[in-house]
């Protein structure tokens, strides 16, 4: 008995471990691409002003909303498994999953909005606009699309917790994965608040 708890302690330390140096990983990859946002935001900070001009930031800042009560939800979540409240904790983790849904939503209708008015990598509007617009658009569909990716995966990765916490592999006493999935959902709301400020109230 000894020897199985010991075992599973490990087993939880090493999967925090991993989540942990994952995310870390990944913060180094966004903090890339921020640094490379600050340059050609140096170089063209006009155009950079003018461009934010096109973003709606009504989604943007209703985007951010939702995205920091989604992550009090699943934080929450983390709380009522260990007080054994199985249906409050599927509860909140679906809550989580709906807010995600309605982050993508918008994002949808945002993105369809901008490529209905030409405005997409590649078009011939957004090329008439000029270089400056062009580098802030393209960085914007590539980090706001690579962060709306981080969502979906997100979406999966819960929706799989959710259903090893209905089949009690989840529970009070072993919920390191609900743990790992609630510091995912966090390093997705932390990537989004660099990302509002940046592209959205750019001046």
């Amino acid at each position: 008995m000894t020897e199985t708890h010991i075992h599973d302690h490990y087993d939880h330390e090493g999967s925090k471990l991993g989540m942990w140096l994952f995310i870390f990983t990944e913060l180094l990859f966004f903090g890339g691409l921020f640094i490379v946002y600050a340059v050609m935001r140096y170089k063209n900070g006009t155009a950079f002003s003018l461009a934010a001009e096109e973003l709606n930031v009504s989604i943007g800042t209703i985007n951010t909303i939702i995205l920091l009560v989604s992550s009090a939800t699943i934080a929450m979540s983390i709380s009522s498994i260990q007080m054994k409240k199985v249906k409050l904790t599927l509860f909140l983790l679906g809550m989580t999953l709906l807010l995600a849904l309605v982050f993508l939503v918008n994002k949808y209708f945002e993105w369809g909005a901008k490529i209905g008015h030409g405005i997409y990598p590649g078009s011939e509007k957004l090329a008439e606009l000029g270089h400056g617009e062009v580098l802030f658009f393209g960085l914007y569909y590539f980090m706001t699309g690579l962060h709306a990716l981080h969502i979906i995966i997100g979406i999966i990765f819960i929706a799989i917790v959710m259903v090893k916490v209905k089949k009690e592999k989840i529970h009070a006493n072993r919920f390191v994965q609900l743990e790992n999935a609630g510091l995912y959902w966090h390093l997705v709301d932390v990537i989004w608040i660099f990302l509002f400020p940046l592209f959205y109230l750019i001046a």
